[in-house]
């Protein structure tokens, strides 16, 4: 599979290390109810400027802690296929030695409500509330049946990725969010 996309216009080849990510975005209204969600974690993400990478924390509500790198290498092509992505797992050392590069930071708390995963944004992206649906092949993605409560499905909407929605201000987001008929502002 040869697609064009990802950095400066480079051909991008899965391979040993880096697979296909497949996923499906949409945005909700409010945050799922409590009673439905099995696992929730804090997860606060460093985008490593000038650069592909992600380092992430995740901090699960039954004590466990994750530690990763991710690259991300998107292709520019609408629907599911995002692009590549490899992941490291890391240990706490490593993980405080790349910390110490210049990034910038976006948390969030995701709620597991299979086969979803909810994100509900802080800080500046408050009000904001992602559901994401990952896929293991291409007719998997284009079967999907959106979730309950789905305001609209924002997949080739590239202002609704955490690369883009860590360098958005407040005031973008709620224009952003207005454009759906969404204004949190107005809810709280």
């Amino acid at each position: 599979m040869e697609k064009r996309g990802g950095f400066e216009g480079q051909a991008v080849h899965p391979g040993k290390y880096a697979l296909v990510e497949r996923e499906r975005r949409f945005l909700l209204a409010e945050p799922p109810p409590p009673s439905a969600v099995t696992v929730s974690r804090v997860i606060s993400d460093r985008y490593v400027t000038g650069t592909r990478l992600r380092l992430r924390r995740a901090d699960f509500s039954d004590g466990r802690c994750e530690l990763k790198l991710t690259q991300k290498v998107p292709v520019a092509q609408p629907g599911a296929v995002q692009g590549l992505i490899t992941n490291t797992y890391l240990s706490p050392a490593e993980y405080d030695v790349i910390a110490s590069l210049s990034a910038a930071l976006l948390s969030k708390t995701r709620f597991s409500v299979p086969p979803l995963g909810v994100d509900v944004f802080d800080g500046h992206l408050q009000g904001l509330v992602l559901a994401e649906a990952e896929f293991t092949t291409d007719d998997e993605a284009q079967s999907f049946v959106p979730p309950a409560g789905c305001v609209a499905e924002v997949t080739d909407d590239t202002r609704f990725t955490g690369g883009r929605l860590v360098q958005a201000s407040r005031h973008e987001l709620l224009g952003w969010l207005a454009e759906y008929g969404l204004h949190p502002e107005a809810a709280q």
